[in-house]
């Protein structure tokens, strides 16, 4: 399975860390965000990672290169204006599905998070075009996005818990997008829904949203 790491949003909450920075690239314990998700891709098994940037995104390839210094081959999918997650994604599938892997899933995780997941027991079913790691809602999104309805993702249900920004994707899922388009996520997820197509699993493990210098500062004082 590969791989693709979302690095093209522009961090506007995270100013002014951001102004001259991209945010996978800001440090948490010594270590830039997108790298702890290298290491852990690595650690899993993964080979191939495709990673898109929009915004100061030269600096993001001069920080990784190639990806060998991890035993990856990194792959990059710039955009001219950040295309949101869908769009994305939808751009970045000629890497994705090159080399036989037209019908294969691939793994996606939001560059601006922290958690330990073990990235190698994420599956997407047959027939399922989605798999989603849910968690427990943060503060600053406490009425969460999904439920989980005997293993089946679900719109609505108790408890509703947060996207963790982990997830499995079929190609077919992003049919939909006319590539350079920007296109949000969530509509496909929730079309997926209707269709029974989607499935999901709860996590406890560590996850961190960075979305805001403050909650940057406490998770690197909690590191130490």
């Amino acid at each position: 399975m590969k791989a693709m790491i979302l690095a093209a949003g522009r961090g506007e909450r995270m100013r002014p860390l951001t102004d001259h920075t991209p945010k996978p690239l800001l440090k948490v314990g010594g270590k830039a965000l997108i790298v702890w998700h290298l290491e852990n891709l690595a650690k899993a098994g993964f080979k191939e990672v495709v990673i898109n940037h929009a915004h100061l995104g030269s600096q993001i390839e001069a920080a990784l290169g190639d990806g060998s210094q991890w035993s990856l081959k990194i792959s990059y999918s710039p955009e001219q204006k950040a295309l949101e997650t869908a769009g994305g994604i939808a751009y970045a599938l000629p890497l994705l599905t090159q080399n036989g892997s037209e019908n294969a899933p691939f793994l996606v995780v939001n560059g601006d998070t922290f958690t330990d997941i073990n990235f190698a027991k994420i599956k997407l079913s047959r027939n399922m075009l989605a798999h989603l790691m849910l968690v427990d809602n943060p503060p600053q999104h406490s009425q969460g996005d999904f439920s989980i309805d005997n293993g089946l993702l679900t719109n609505q249900g108790a408890p509703m818990r947060t996207f963790s920004g982990v997830g499995v994707y079929h190609p077919s899922l992003f049919a939909p997008i006319k590539r350079g388009d920007a296109a949000k996520l969530a509509p496909l997820l929730r079309q997926a829904i209707l269709e029974n197509k989607a499935s999901a699993q709860y996590y406890q493990g560590v996850w961190h949203d960075i979305g805001t210098p403050e909650r940057l500062q406490a998770l690197n004082e909690l590191m130490l």
